[in-house]
């Protein structure tokens, strides 16, 4: 057996979760730069704001329903997630995270597994006051759909999708569109074909799947069977390249708060890698000004540099991203957005070193260690190289930012 935990309204839960006077009462997260709403509470969904909405069109409606509003805050919210996952790890065979507020468990030889999932999801919401949805069914394909029922239609949050009349129900109750793994182009393609609903796909026959949906096609018909054809994956694979970027709520208009943006970021990126045991071998810095506004002067620049070593020493990588600000940067505009990319990510063990940079290397990575451990410990941002700075004004609030009582 299958669960997904998908926590309910994830950002907003957050939110809440901190400020338990805002329970029953809408509350809405807006994206980077607060340009649109990303998250929504049910009582938010009810008064019928849509996700992606942009805030300046809605900003007045949201003042009249007294709609609590706030700026995304994704330190916290990956804070919250990585508790939410270590309860969740600690309660089954293996666990494969698959989002920030979702992840597949190993529910094999549980013999009450949806009494468990009650048992789980209470756990979670007493330790963090976050929701929790639970789905259970063979497969991860019919996992998902499961814990799309729990979610809507169960008064306790857990949906058992066993037996062979239940899921064939389910399946037709549920368009292709709406199934894990079939995009827009699928679902269109399919729908040309007469194929409307999951029941029909799953009846589908496997040889006019694989050739027009190839290989993808047959295991999502196969699990829509109830025969497991994607394994839970352990061990994520390592990220090809990593971006951190922003839209600056306002334009920045100094070379020193672009600058200090960017070295940031390039800490956030070194971080990463870290993290994840890889070193990147290229790294590339983005900036633009704002091209909506056609009266000002526009420019946008993008260059790269490529180390002699491949790091994930963050010292190293806001040396670049300076090397390549100071090149790039016209002092006649004012700034909108800009980013940090590195590339050609390799792991650790694969970085091919020099007699003469070795122990330089060795001494860099035990001092990168401390500098992870602290900030681990005591916070993100506690310790950080003085170019980074301290006023941040180029940073996302994270204070509510609309109604407030």
């Amino acid at each position: 057996m299958i669960a997904l935990a998908d926590c309910n309204n994830f950002y907003a839960s957050c939110e809440r979760s901190i400020r338990p006077e805002l329970a029953g009462k809408p509350i809405v997260v807006l994206s980077n730069n607060d340009g649109c709403i990303i998250a929504r509470s049910n009582e938010s969904k009810a008064l019928g704001y849509k996700m992606g909405a942009p805030y300046f069109k809605v900003r007045e409606q949201l003042l009249r329903d007294q709609v609590h509003v706030f700026s995304g805050n994704v330190p916290f919210y990956r804070e919250v997630s990585e508790k939410i996952m270590k309860l969740l790890e600690s309660e089954c065979n293996a666990m494969e995270i698959y989002s920030i507020d979702e992840a597949f468990l190993d529910f094999t030889d549980v013999a009450a597994p949806d009494e468990k999932a009650i048992l789980l999801k209470k756990k979670v919401f007493e330790e963090t006051k976050i929701p929790i949805s639970i789905g259970i069914a063979q497969t991860k394909v019919l996992a998902k759909l499961a814990s799309h029922i729990a979610k809507k239609h169960t008064h306790t949050g857990v949906f058992l999708l066993h037996g062979k009349d239940l899921v064939a129900r389910a399946l037709s109750h549920y368009s292709v569109e709406e199934l894990w793994g079939v995009g827009r182009k699928h679902a269109h393609f399919l729908h040309d074909k007469g194929i409307f609903q999951a029941s029909q796909l799953a009846k589908t026959d496997e040889t006019w799947l694989r050739r027009h949906m190839k290989i993808g096609g047959v295991r999502l018909a196969r699990e829509l069977n109830g025969i497991p054809c994607f394994a839970l994956e352990e061990n994520r694979p390592s990220k090809k390249s990593i971006m951190t970027s922003r839209s600056f709520r306002r334009e920045l208009t100094s070379f020193a708060a672009l600058n200090e943006a960017l070295c940031n970021f390039a800490s956030s990126c070194a971080f990463k890698l870290r993290k994840q045991n890889t070193r990147a071998k290229k790294i590339a810095v983005f900036i633009q000004t704002n091209r909506f506004k056609s009266y000002v002067k526009g420019h946008s620049a993008y260059l790269e540099l490529e180390f002699p070593i491949a790091t994930n020493d963050s010292i190293e990588m806001i040396k670049g991203v300076c090397q390549l600000l100071d090149r790039m940067h016209d002092r006649d505009c004012h700034y909108k957005r800009a980013g940090v990319i590195v590339s050609e990510i390799i792991p650790d063990q694969e970085v091919q070193l020099n007699l003469f940079s070795e122990q330089n290397l060795v001494k860099r990575a035990k001092l990168m260690k401390v500098y992870d451990a602290i900030n681990h410990k005591m916070g993100e941002g506690t310790l950080r190289l003085s170019i980074q700075g301290t006023d941040r004004k180029w940073a996302r609030k994270n204070e509510p930012i609309a109604f407030r009582n």
